[in-house]
Order: C-alpha cells, then sequence, then structure tokens
C-alpha cells in the first residue's frame, strides 16, 4: 500500500474502435526512422552536448544509416543554431541525409528556425503544439478555436517562409503535442486543418506525428488511438504518420510496435531511449526486436559496442548493464540450467540454420559481441556454465561426470569467496585440482615393457620427498600403471577412460592431449577424476592416474 492517500487520477482516454484491425496484423518491413538524439535527447542531458559532442553523434547517426535526423532546436539557444549552420556551411550533411529541426507555434521561433536552414539541399521544419485539455484550459487559458488557430497559423507562416528559399527541399511535419492525452476528435480536426493549410499531395506528403508526450495509457490504447488516426484523417495518401513514443509507463517499445501494427509508418526516438523523464522510444530495441523477426531494420547496430560508446561519451549518462541487447550483461549466463541449455544449443547450432539457442533470442555475433561473456560464473552457476568456458578458452572438453564433480569445487570456492570467476579462475582451479596435483605423489618419468601377453611399465614417482620404482603389468599401459600404484597402497579401480585432443586461442601450435581417468576405490564405492594434459596420450593418461591417486589420498 502507498504510505500517502491516494491522489485521483483520470482513467485512460477512451477509443471506440469495436472492429480494430491492428491485433491480427505482422510487422513485415521497418518503419522509416527518424532520429531524435541531438534534439529531444539532448534537451533532456543535465550538461547538453557541445558542439564537438553533437558533430561526433551526428556523424554516427549518419553511419548507422539514418536519413532523417533531427538535429537541433535552433531557436532555443545559440549552440544549437551554430550547429545547423555548421553543418550546412561545411557541408557535413551526406546527400541522402535529411536534416529535421523543431519549433513552437510561435512566429519569431519560427523565422529563427527557417534562418537556421539557410542552404540546406534537403530539410524537415517541425512544428509543434500542444493541444490537450490541460494545456488548452490550464496553460494557454484558450478555447479549442483558438488553439486550432495557433496551428494553422504555424502552418501558413512555415509555408511562406520556406517558399522564400527554392533551393532546398522541404518537408513539413506536425505535432499535436499531448496527442495521447487529446479528444481524438479534436486532434483529427487540428490535424486535417494544418494538413489543408500546407496543401498536402501525394507528390508532396507531410508528416503528422502523433506523440505519446507523456505515457497515459497502456500500448493497446494508443494503437487504437493511431488506427483511428490512420482511418480518419483527410489525405491519408499525402500523409506520412509517424510516432514519437515516451517511456513515462514502461511500455514505450511495445506501444510503439502496436502502432506500427495500426498503420504508422514513421518511428521518431533514441538510441538506447534517452529523453525527457523516462526517455522516448528505445530505436536500438525497435530495430533488433525486428531484426530477430527475420526483418531487415535498416540500421547498421553490427558493432553495437562502438554505438554504446559513443553515446556514452556524447551524452555523459551510463548505459544499464541489463539494457536490452546493448548491456553488458545481456549476453551472460550466471544460473546453471541457464548455463547448460546455452551450452547445449551452441552445440547444436549449424551453419546456415535459423537461430536456435536457448535464452538468447539472438546471436551475439550480429552485434559484434562475442560468446566469451555469455556464462560467467559465480554461486548461482552451474555444470554447463564451466564446461563451456573450459571448452572456449581452453579446449578442455570435460565428461558429463566430471562436469558434475569440477563443478562441486567451484561452487565451494564461490561460497567461500564470493563474488564472479573468469574463465582464467575456472583454469586456474581446474589446474590446481587436477593437474597440478604433486603431493604425496609426484609423477617423474615411466618406460614399458613387453612381456609375454603382457603390457608392463617401469614407473618412477616421487612420494614426500623420496623418489619411489614401481613396476607393475596388465593388459595394457593404464591396467599396468594401475597395478604399478598398489606397490604403495593405492589400490584403484578404473570406471572409465577418455582422451580428448585439445584446441583453443590460448593453445600454442604444438597439439596436446587430454587424458581423464575416472577412478574408485577397490572394494569402495568412492569415486574421483584424475586428469592431465600432455603431448603424447600415453603419458597425458598415465599422468591422470597419478592424478586421481593424489586426490583419493588427499581425501
Amino acid at each position: 500500500m502507498l504510505q500517502h492517500p491516494a491522489t485521483q487520477y483520470r482513467p485512460f482516454p477512451q477509443v471506440k474502435l469495436t472492429d480494430r484491425q491492428w491485433p491480427n496484423r505482422t510487422l513485415t518491413a521497418p518503419p522509416v526512422w527518424m532520429s531524435t538524439d541531438l534534439r529531444d535527447g539532448n534537451q533532456a542531458l543535465i550538461e547538453p552536448m557541445d558542439l564537438a559532442r553533437k558533430m561526433r553523434m551526428f556523424r554516427m547517426l549518419c553511419d548507422i544509416g539514418f536519413k532523417e535526423i533531427e538535429v537541433a532546436f535552433p531557436s532555443a539557444s545559440k549552440t544549437d543554431f551554430d550547429f545547423v549552420r555548421q553543418l550546412i556551411e561545411g557541408d557535413h550533411i551526406p546527400a541522402d541525409v535529411t536534416i529535421e529541426v523543431l519549433s513552437h507555434a510561435r512566429e519569431n521561433l519560427i523565422r529563427r528556425t527557417v534562418e537556421s536552414l539557410s542552404g540546406a539541399r534537403s530539410a524537415i521544419v517541425h512544428v509543434v503544439s500542444p493541444i490537450s485539455a490541460p494545456f488548452r484550459e490550464l496553460v494557454f487559458g484558450m478555447s479549442k478555436a483558438e488553439v486550432l488557430d495557433i496551428a494553422v497559423s504555424a502552418a501558413r507562416l512555415v509555408k511562406q517562409l520556406t517558399a522564400e528559399h527554392p533551393e532546398t527541399k522541404w518537408t513539413f511535419e506536425y505535432s499535436p503535442e499531448t496527442f495521447s492525452a487529446t479528444e481524438l476528435d479534436y486532434s483529427l480536426e487540428v490535424c486535417n486543418a494544418v494538413t489543408a493549410a500546407w496543401g498536402a499531395m501525394p507528390d508532396n506528403k507531410i508528416i503528422i506525428n502523433l506523440p505519446s508526450s507523456v505515457e497515459v495509457s497502456t500500448p493497446n490504447v494508443y494503437a487504437d488511438q493511431t488506427e483511428w488516426m490512420h482511418r480518419h484523417l483527410e489525405r491519408r495518401d499525402s500523409i506520412i504518420l509517424s510516432l514519437h513514443n515516451h517511456n513515462d509507463r514502461g511500455t514505450a517499445v511495445a506501444a510503439a510496435e502496436l502502432g506500427l501494427m495500426a498503420g504508422a509508418d514513421r518511428i521518431e526516438g533514441c538510441l538506447f531511449g534517452n529523453g525527457e523523464r523516462t526517455g522516448n522510444v528505445d530505436i536500438v530495441t525497435l530495430a533488433l526486436n525486428l531484426h530477430t523477426q527475420g526483418i531487415e531494420p535498416g540500421l547498421d547496430f553490427s558493432d553495437i559496442n562502438a554505438v554504446a560508446r559513443t553515446v556514452e561519451y556524447c551524452t555523459q549518462l551510463p548505459i544499464a548493464p541489463r539494457h536490452p541487447y546493448v548491456g553488458d550483461l545481456v549476453f551472460t549466463a550466471f544460473s546453471g540450467s541457464h548455463q547448460d541449455a546455452i551450452k547445449k544449443g551452441f552445440a547444436a547450432q549449424k551453419p546456415d540454420t535459423a537461430w536456435n539457442v536457448p535464452y538468447l533470442p539472438i546471436n551475439p555475433t550480429d552485434v559484434g559481441r562475442s560468446y566469451d561473456s555469455v556464462i560467467r560464473i559465480n554461486s548461482q552457476s552451474g555444470k554447463g556454465g564451466i564446461a563451456y568456458l573450459l571448452e572456449t578458452e581452453y579446449g578442455i572438453v570435460m565428461p558429463r561426470r566430471l562436469q558434475v564433480e569440477f563443478s562441486r569445487e567451484v561452487q565451494r570456492h564461490t561460497d567461500h569467496h564470493g563474488g564472479e570467476m573468469s574463465a582464467a579462475d575456472i583454469s586456474q582451479l581446474f589446474s590446481q585440482t587436477y593437474l597440478d596435483t604433486k603431493n604425496p605423489l609426484r609423477y617423474v618419468e615411466h618406460h614399458f615393457f613387453e612381456q609375454g601377453d603382457s603390457q608392463g611399465i617401469h614407473l618412477v614417482v616421487e612420494m614426500n620427498g623420496s623418489t619411489r620404482k614401481l613396476e607393475g603389468k596388465g593388459n595394457g599401459p593404464i591396467d599396468a600403471a594401475v597395478h604399478a600404484l598398489s606397490g604403495i597402497d593405492v589400490a584403484l579401480h578404473v570406471r572409465s577412460y577418455e582422451e580428448r585432443s585439445m584446441s583453443s586461442s590460448h593453445q600454442g601450435g604444438d597439439a596436446k592431449a587430454c587424458a581423464f581417468i575416472e577412478l574408485t576405490r577397490q572394494g569402495g564405492a568412492d569415486e574421483c577424476y584424475g586428469v592431465a594434459v600432455d603431448a603424447n596420450i600415453v603419458t597425458a593418461s598415465i599422468k591422470a592416474l597419478v592424478s586421481g591417486a593424489n586426490r583419493f589420498l588427499a581425501k
């Protein structure tokens, strides 16, 4: 329960749309993308970007593939005005990119805005005016007719001023600010009046942008509002219907996706969801959501880390570690069951087949991330993640029962020390547990000899500082070595034996083999593994036997 008396809130705006079509539609193509990182995103920063940061952000947005970029609010500050002039006069705008600037619907601001665009090859003039009841009644103290006249007068002035600059290809955009909280019939009336004032035609389309300036409803209601406007707007064939979603309820991405299903053509937003209050819609998430459905989004996020670092530098805002697709931990599994499923998914994934790895909706390499960070180890982790790291980083492919055994060692380590274990930490613990065991036995050398149908071995070990020469016979090298160790009261039985070649970026040019021997004490149920690595597989097997003997003796 809230600790204070409940505030009374307005209910969601209601939409009478009983035959809605958007629930039956699916997305098949990307929208027109418009980045407002340099305008809406910039004005939301504690310290707005200086000219150098704005230029770095602009160039990155062009490289990603944005063809429409809202670069400034030129009437709001000299920095913004100067940046627009720098882009135009310095010829920094690619031929296929159109810059956009915003202005409130006031004459002096519109004149300053059009002035900033002088000499541009192509530009979008974006005019915005609030039209909801709270603004009409509380902010402006105006009637519906008076608020409508503000929008129409602004549209006419924009058309008049831009006509004086025929060298520029002009596109007009109007946003009925606070659309999502405005009566639909009134929003329609204002938008129709603006499109009429601009003389919208199929070969000279204008943009009508429907902002959820403050997100006040569930995504389905916003989709209903969008579809209602899509179906009722006059001159619809002369309109590019655009959405500008904010994230106050945390559902901007869902609202934008449903709005596209409801008939919208265009999306305005910011990379990683920067913007006023809780932010604008996250264009990266929207685009990569399309990518996971097999739809080419038209934006290049193949090096998502580089994009993220640039945005963090320019905005001086951190990106959360769990942020969709880009956060440092989003391709990381700590849970043991998750790790095991991911490991099996990677093993089964074949080239040129549909992506089908559990818990990973996107292939990390599509966005320039590696598999190295997918599985990380802490006290919640299990055998699958541990096995994955040893295999991918060090070429050690553990048998399943060894995975279970070693995971207990890792669990004890993390429970005792806390924190996370890196791949190097896991490898070091594996070496300490299996490969580097020299007490009480240390392997020195061995030599084989034949005796009838049996295999004989002279095994030299060091035990508690003393050299011991042991001899044994058996039906093979390992059996002979088992019998040799019985000479120092180490009575062992081999339950299973596996040998595997090793290959990883950590290995040098010489191929090595890894031997795994599962042992039990003769006459007992206790069991453990011995492991060893050597260029010679037989030597690796003998060393693995000594490793297992040491682990039993240590118990």
